[in-house]
């Protein structure tokens, strides 16, 4: 018997979005009946389309349909799927070793990512890094790491901010339902204000600010803030965008009363809103920023990036974990950092968002189901309304979803009631794929609106 040491030849990817059955088809049908006496029935899947393959922003099933990806794995897969640069770091990574723990004997992965997250991130202040899994993990060592420093305990949160699902990250989370219901009780110590909602609220920035610091000094006291926590642009809450203003009214009180400021840009971060990260939008400069989802091209991976002070108040083995900067992952972010340096997808998201939002704002004019479109670079939302009103329509909403779905666009949902279509496409996604993607929502908009 002899071995070839050759690859095996593989079938070109597709390059067109193509449907050869109902979606979901019947060999994922087959996979889901499966599934149903195998996992849990607590996680959901948006839809049930079994994916084998997937190349740039199309994803391909079990059936061999052909999809436009407009969600990123929850806006993970920011460089494409199976980027060729991170695909080539993985496999070489793989074939030299695949763990040995950080905290055992340590690798220069793990080094070069905190460099680059170094910097990457808003300021020139010095800086050191942390890396873990996930994005919960990084929010819940950054509180660690604030009270630490601080001395303090309390931390303060927002309205309809989502920071994970961990027990003091669920404590932080604003919604209930699906996220915290019946997983009580929670962390203490955690305390809620209203944040920036400029469709709901009307209110400038400044205004919603003071609004917010307000219940801060009279509820809390500022000299008992640890950290106040916050998304630059809200993710599962709704792709909130605050007021301009208030994340630098913000920045500047945690400032003049020794709060850490702490960025939650686990879904904003890594080229996502067109620019490296969105606090940069308005110059706010974080203590500290937590980052996930886009760092590594799909792998699991996470970091906790701030001021060396502030991460070296920490003493050692206070900070890690078994998994925590793994190899593969390290070699895979530095493969996605790559990318987005060479390809400039910071600016590939600006021409995303230059594409899409005249056509979102433009079928809210024309429909009056839309109450807000909203966002930046490639990370964008349609808030439904009934006509007329702004009263959320969630039911809407996920008659578009599921019309988008069935015609192979994947589109994600997400808001504190249910109401808002989020649009996360790879920001290598070409012009082409964008305008079909878009065409397919358009029609499942006006399609549904009607009824």
């Amino acid at each position: 018997m002899t071995t070839s040491t050759a690859a095996e030849p593989q079938a070109p990817a597709p390059r067109q979005r193509r449907l050869q059955t109902e979606i979901p088809g019947p060999a994922s049908r087959a996979l889901q009946d499966r599934r149903v006496n195998a996992v849990a029935a607590g996680v959901a899947s948006t839809l049930p389309a079994y994916i084998t393959s997937a190349s740039g922003g199309l994803l391909t099933d079990a059936d061999g349909n052909v999809l436009i990806d407009f969600g990123s794995g929850i806006a993970v897969t920011s460089v494409g799927h199976s980027a060729p640069e991170v695909v080539d770091r993985v496999r070489e990574q793989a074939s030299l070793f695949t763990h040995t723990c950080f905290m055992v004997t340590p690798y220069e992965g793990y080094v070069e990512v905190c460099e680059a997250l170094g910097e990457l991130t808003p300021g020139d202040h010095a800086k050191k890094s942390v890396l873990f899994n996930s994005g919960a993990e990084a929010v819940e060592n950054a509180v660690k790491i604030a009270r630490t420093a601080t001395g303090r305990q309390a931390v303060v949160v927002f309205d309809h901010a989502y920071h994970g699902r961990t027990n003091l990250t669920m404590g932080m989370t604003a919604k209930s339902v699906p996220y915290k219901h019946g997983f009580g009780p929670f962390a203490p110590e955690v305390y809620r204000v209203p944040g920036s909602y400029p469709y709901r609220d009307g209110l400038a920035g400044p205004e919603a600010a003071r609004q917010a610091i307000d219940r801060i000094e009279k509820q809390i006291g500022g000299d008992q803030v640890a950290a106040v926590v916050l998304e630059p642009i809200q993710g599962e809450g709704g792709f909130i965008e605050p007021a301009p203003g208030f994340l630098p009214a913000i920045s500047s009180w945690c400032e003049a009363n020794g709060v850490v400021f702490v960025a939650d840009e686990v879904q904003t971060g890594f080229c996502r809103t067109g620019n490296w990260f969105a606090s940069a939008h308005e110059d706010v400069v974080p203590d500290l920023v937590c980052t996930a989802k886009g760092i590594a091209g799909g792998l699991p991976l996470a970091a906790v990036t701030g001021r060396a002070e502030l991460l070296d108040a920490v003493g050692p083995g206070g900070l890690g974990g078994t998994y925590g900067g793994n190899p593969i992952a390290c070699a895979a972010a530095l493969g996605a950092i790559e990318t987005m340096r060479n390809e400039d997808l910071a600016g590939s998201a600006r021409r995303i968002e230059e594409q899409m939002l005249p056509r979102l704002r433009s079928l809210a004019a024309e429909t009056g189901v839309i109450g807000d479109v909203r966002g930046r670079g490639a990370m964008l939302a349609a808030e439904f309304v009934k006509p007329g009103t702004n009263k959320p329509d969630a039911d809407l909403t996920k008659r578009i979803a599921a019309a988008c779905h069935a015609q192979g666009v994947v589109v994600l949902t997400c808001g504190t009631y249910g109401n808002v279509v989020r649009l996360l496409p790879p920001l290598s996604l070409s012009n082409e794929l964008l305008d079909e993607g878009l065409a397919v929502l358009e029609y499942a908009i006006r399609t549904e609106a009607r009824k």
